[in-house]
This record gives C-alpha cells, sequence and structure tokens, in this order.
C-alpha cells in the first residue's frame, strides 16, 4: 500500500494543456506554484485520495527504456529535483502532442515532487503527474455592508481527480513502480494516457499473477470446461466455489497443489493446463505456477466469482458450498434441482 499523505510538496508545477484538433493552446508556467499550507493540504488530498487499487505498473518502450519519453524526465527530476519545472515542461509539451482525438478535454497539467512517502513500508520520493479536464460550478457567497452577494464561478471538484498517476522511486532499469488513475476507464479516447502519453503495462507482480490465474480459471470453468465435459451449472459453481476458497485460504499458489486440491480428477487436471497454455498464447502474456498471493487482487476477483445458477425468469440459486446437497435430474414435468438442508432462515 501507499501512503504519500504525510509526504512533503517541495516542488508542484501547472500548465494547460489544450487539444490540438479543437486549436487549443499549450500554456506553460515560467515559474513554480506558490501555495499557502491551506491549499498545499487540498491539493493533497485531490491528488492522493484516489490511488486505492494495489495494482502496479511500469514504463515500457520499443527498444531501450531510455526511448520512453516520461522516464526519461523522471529520471531527471529524481536525481535533481531542482530540475522539476523544466522537466515539467517537456511533459506538458509531450502530453500535449498526445492531445490529438476530438474527445479529448484540454485541463490543467500538474507535477508534483513528493518527499519521503510509505510504499509498502518502505521510505520513498514519488514524482506525480495529474492532469484535471472538468471544471464544475460552484456558488461564492460574499457579504456587502448589510446584504450579501452570490456569484457562480467554475472550479475544480478536488472530490474528482480526471486524471493521474504516482510514479515511485523503485527498480528504475525495469520503468519504475506506477500507480495510476484514470476517470474514463478504457474508452478509446481515454487511452491516450496510458497508452500514448505514459506508455505503461501491467507489472509482472504478484498481484498481477493473482488476477491472471483466477481470471483464467474462472475463464476455463465457465467457458471451456462445459465444451469438453458433461458438467453441471452446478458442478461450475462448486469448482468456482472451491478455487476462492483456495485463494482466500492461503498465501501461496503453486500449480500442482491446486490442480490436486481443487479440480482433482486427472482429466480435468489435463485439460486445464491444456488450456492455459492456449489462453497464455493468446493474450501474449505469461502466468507463474508459483507466487505469493495478493490479497487484494483475490478481494477485487471475488466480486467476479458469483456462483449463481439462473433458472430460466423465475428462479436463481446461490451456491457457497457443499454440492453434495444439491442434484440435477430430469422428470415428466421437466428439468429440476433437489436442494437438501438443516435449518431454514
Amino acid at each position: 500500500m501507499q501512503y504519500f499523505e504525510g509526504s512533503a510538496i517541495t516542488h508542484i508545477c501547472l500548465h494547460r494543456v489544450g487539444n490540438q484538433v479543437e486549436s487549443e493552446f499549450l500554456t506553460l508556467s515560467k515559474k513554480e506554484l506558490a501555495l499557502t499550507p491551506e491549499v498545499k493540504e487540498l491539493l493533497v488530498k485531490y491528488f492522493l485520495t484516489p490511488f486505492k487499487s494495489e495494482e502496479y505498473f511500469q514504463f515500457t518502450s520499443e527498444g531501450h527504456i531510455s526511448n520512453n519519453e516520461v522516464w526519461k524526465s523522471v529520471c531527471a527530476i529524481f536525481d535533481k529535483p531542482e530540475q522539476t519545472l523544466a522537466q515539467s515542461k517537456l511533459l506538458a509539451q509531450h502530453l500535449y502532442n498526445q492531445s490529438s482525438h476530438p474527445n479529448i478535454k484540454g485541463g490543467d497539467f500538474f507535477v508534483v515532487y513528493f518527499k519521503e512517502g510509505l510504499l509498502n513500508g518502505d521510505t520513498v520520493d514519488a514524482v506525480g503527474l495529474f492532469k484535471s479536464e472538468n471544471k464544475e460550478p460552484f456558488l461564492k457567497v460574499s457579504p456587502i455592508e448589510d446584504n450579501f452577494e452570490v456569484d457562480s464561478e467554475k472550479g475544480i471538484n478536488i472530490s474528482k481527480l480526471d486524471k493521474g498517476c504516482m510514479i515511485y522511486n523503485i527498480d528504475r532499469e525495469n520503468g519504475f513502480v506506477i500507480s495510476i488513475v484514470d476517470g474514463k476507464g478504457k474508452s478509446a479516447e481515454a487511452r491516450y494516457w496510458t497508452d500514448a502519453f505514459l506508455k505503461v503495462e501491467q507489472r509482472k507482480d504478484q498481484y498481477f499473477n493473482t488476477e491472471s490465474t483466477m481470471t483464467l480459471y474462472k475463464s476455463y470453468v465457465i467457458e471451456h470446461l462445459p465444451e469438453e465435459y458433461n458438467v453441471t451449472k452446478a458442478d461450475q459453481a462448486d469448482l468456482l466455489n472451491r478455487s476462492l476458497n483456495f485463494f482466500k485460504e492461503k498465501q501461496h499458489f503453486d500449480q500442482e497443489t491446486f490442480n490436486n486440491e481443487v479440480l482433482f480428477h486427472q482429466e480435468y487436471i489435463e485439460s486445464f493446463n491444456r488450456y492455459k497454455q492456449h489462453y497464455e498464447a493468446e493474450k501474449a502474456i505469461s502466468i507463474e505456477d508459483s507466487f505469493s498471493i495478493s490479497p487484494a487482487a483475490v478481494k477485487r476477483q471475488q466480486r467476479h466469482y458469483k456462483s449463481v445458477i439462473k433458472l430460466d425468469k423465475n428462479f436463481h440459486i446461490y451456491i457457497h458450498g457443499d454440492r453434495s446437497k444439491i442434484e440435477h435430474g430430469e422428470d415428466e414435468k421437466g428439468r429440476f434441482y433437489k436442494l437438501y438442508f438443516n435449518n431454514e432462515e
């Protein structure tokens, strides 16, 4: 986990980055921002509150990592923090060059140097890049003699960061460790922040391996297993439940142990191994067979591991365990499930 709310902001720069297609301009500041303690506290909240995920990224590039423009500027800032203003101008220009999609909004671009925050318990400096694209209306109430005056203005909502990344000064040669926020998600015009500007990829760490393995296994059980074997929805639900319990109860993943405790049957194990090879080739990824399990990734994936049997539009059966208490069959009235239980609430 990252904790930078208690760190010191030693440098902060602000530039205005418009959209080239809309004939908007790039406006560069000539000096760093001078902030009161109150405003600085509000900005820290605005910048850092959205960073809650333990999913981390790293810079990438065709050829050597030094070909990545953002990586080069961030390295220069970490080497000489007093170069933050000069490098922030290069970063703003680079962002402006990527702002060529008609749906990309112009906005305020902040470059911030954080001194001595915490990342997974280690003290580390960080460079933050943040872009505010949306202005919201607010009311300003001012006393005028024996009355009041109300004006409408537009400003930044500090509860909604549009785009941001925190680059931690760790593992420089492999592209640093990076946290990312992108309020637009995975829409085409939003990908310019991660793909065109930052040029990042997910780090192949325990979070990646945990998330990827759970996604792979769910895909195998839901999409592939019924095609190869005559398994019922109840069987699928049981396999998903056993898998989820495995990840929740253990600290380390080992493929052989997982196969024996979750898949059981040799034909399922061989089938899964074949499917994994095909899956990795199709996705162009490699998932480790042994790794430490990330509780954060398990918690995120748990939302997608719902073991529900939907019967027409009449019933939903939620299965949480003990496959032996549900039977599937067919008689003259049609297909059916038979449920056994001890207590009714």
